[in-house]
């Protein structure tokens, strides 16, 4: 399971023609990309604090 072939692949990309269209798939695609750079810029910013406080314990012990 999780081994997708080729005849795989082209088969679930005309399934995906088939329900959205060829005009929607490119609004789709531009969704989701940016739906990822969200998600990538808030882990980013949680993972700063983080950081911070660690560099911060770091100093206190000196």
């Amino acid at each position: 399971m999780g081994n997708f072939g080729l005849t795989e692949i082209i088969l679930i990309l005309l399934v995906v023609v088939l329900l959205f269209g060829g005009r929607k798939i490119p609004e789709l695609m531009k969704g989701l990309g940016q739906g990822m750079k969200e998600f990538r810029k808030a882990s980013k910013v949680e993972d700063e604090p983080d950081k911070m406080s660690a560099e911060d314990k770091n100093e206190a012990k000196k």
